[in-house]
């Protein structure tokens, strides 16, 4: 009797050890069941699936998408866009980024329903699976390249800063992520180009024309095959990344535009010096006394030529061209001086201001000094007017000073010039790698 006892407790005990692993089977059934996984398995042939069965995984899938704002006000600037996706420097050293389909985005591709131009917290973003897109979207196949930016796409200088980061991802990917089209965003309202300067830049970068995403005046999402987005611009790029970049850009233009200069060129000593004029804001107020004064300064240096122009009546390709044949670039602060990225490496900008702006214009009056450093060149200093009226009552220089035209300093600009002048011609005597770099055919490296 006693043994008979001991022998069902036994078994009581074994079976109330497979109690949790029953318990957890039906629990992880229930789970799948519900995601129907099952369907498939357990319906009989012929049966109808009551919602699909696999169609039904999908529509749930499908359900699963859900749009977020574009522009997540509780984020600060330069995460706000796909705030919900961290962006990361792949490979160490790029600018940051964010790629679809990928590891990240757990294999879903990037959606957006983005009908406002003016409002980014109207415009949203869905992460779905290419199987499951959201009812009613449209399937964009080819890469696109997403561009998020605080300033604008019209600048020259802010929309060459967005640009720059997918060059060098071009670059990067050996020339093959070729952009079927581009998605461009500002504080996350939709942008519908770049001005005519960009977009031939873009263009001759990349080596396909550019497509600009409208998306649709209605809530019509737009699901991308594959997406990079950049929404730092050049943030995270190390100094090697962006040199290397604008090297690139560079040679794509020129290649571009027929740049090949003669080899055998026995003056490639000579110091070619260009004054890029403005019309009508920021422009001297003598341009012929300040061309008499640089070529009085560059007819003291041996080989030296001074050629003066006007961007404003110059193609893509001729200011490609005029700027590849420039050591020493003098200019008004403005647009044009963009152009300084085609120059070559260790080349000079003399940069010029109306009077105002050293006292009120801020940081931003730096722009072209930054970007000379960014790209390789040098920045030999900036003259601001001292003369002219004051503007007591305004409170920023939009209102007066920034639109004003600039004088002259005859003795100081002889001085200035000639140790310019001087430093560029010896730097290409002595054969520095910026002058013979332009004796050879462009050879854009991809890596």
């Amino acid at each position: 009797m006693k043994k008979s006892r001991e022998g069902n407790l036994k078994h009581v005990k074994g079976s109330l050890c497979l109690v949790p692993p029953l318990l957890l089977a039906v629990f992880f059934y229930l789970q799948f069941q519900t995601l129907g996984l099952f369907s498939p398995i357990f319906r009989c042939g012929g049966q109808s699936a009551g919602g699909g069965g696999g169609d039904d995984y999908v529509d749930r899938l499908r359900a699963s998408a859900t749009f977020l704002p574009l522009k997540d006000t509780r984020e600060w600037a330069e995460t706000w866009f796909i705030s919900t996706l961290d962006d990361t420097s792949e490979p160490e050293g790029e600018a940051k980024n964010i790629v679809f389909p990928s590891a990240a985005s757990a294999g879903r591709l990037l959606c957006m329903s983005a009908p406002s131009r003016r409002d980014g917290t109207r415009n949203a973003y869905a992460l779905a699976w290419r199987e499951a897109l959201p009812g009613g979207a449209e399937l964009r196949p080819g890469l696109a390249y997403v561009s998020e930016t605080a300033y604008d796409h019209s600048n020259l200088w802010h929309g060459i800063s967005a640009l720059i980061p997918f060059a060098s991802w071009h670059a990067r990917s050996g020339c093959r992520a070729r952009p079927a089209r581009w998605a461009l965003f500002h504080h996350g309202e939709v942008r519908l180009g770049m001005s005519p300067w960009l977009t031939s830049l873009a263009e001759a970068t990349t080596g396909v024309g550019m497509v600009v995403e409208t998306f649709n005046a209605s809530d019509v999402p737009v699901c991308f095959e594959e997406a990079v987005v950049f929404r730092r611009n050049m943030a995270g790029m190390t100094r090697e990344r962006l040199l290397a970049a604008f090297d690139f850009m560079r040679c794509k233009a020129r290649a571009q535009c027929g740049v090949v200069a003669d080899v055998s060129d026995p003056d490639s000593a000579a110091v070619r010096v260009t004054i890029l004029f403005r019309t009508g804001a920021r422009a001297f107020k003598d341009e012929a006394a300040v061309t008499r004064v640089f070529k009085s300064e560059c007819a003291r240096v041996a080989g030296c030529a001074l050629t003066t122009a006007r961007s404003d009546n110059l193609t893509f390709c001729d200011q490609v061209k005029l700027m590849s044949g420039t050591d020493v670039l003098i200019s008004s602060h403005g647009a044009q001086m963009t152009n300084l990225v085609f120059m070559d490496r260790n080349s000079s900008i003399m940069e010029f201001y109306p009077k105002g702006w050293r006292e009120r214009a801020g940081g931003g009056q730096f722009v072209y000094r930054w970007g000379a450093d960014r790209s390789g060149m040098r920045h030999e200093g900036s003259w601001w007017d001292p003369h002219g009226e004051p503007c007591p009552g305004s409170p920023d220089i939009l209102s007066c000073y920034k639109n004003r035209q600039i004088g002259h300093d005859e003795a100081y600009f002889a001085q200035w010039a000639a140790r310019v002048f001087a430093a560029a011609k010896e730097r290409k005597a002595g054969g520095s790698p910026a002058s013979t770099r332009r004796r050879e055919a462009p050879t854009c490296q991809c890596s």
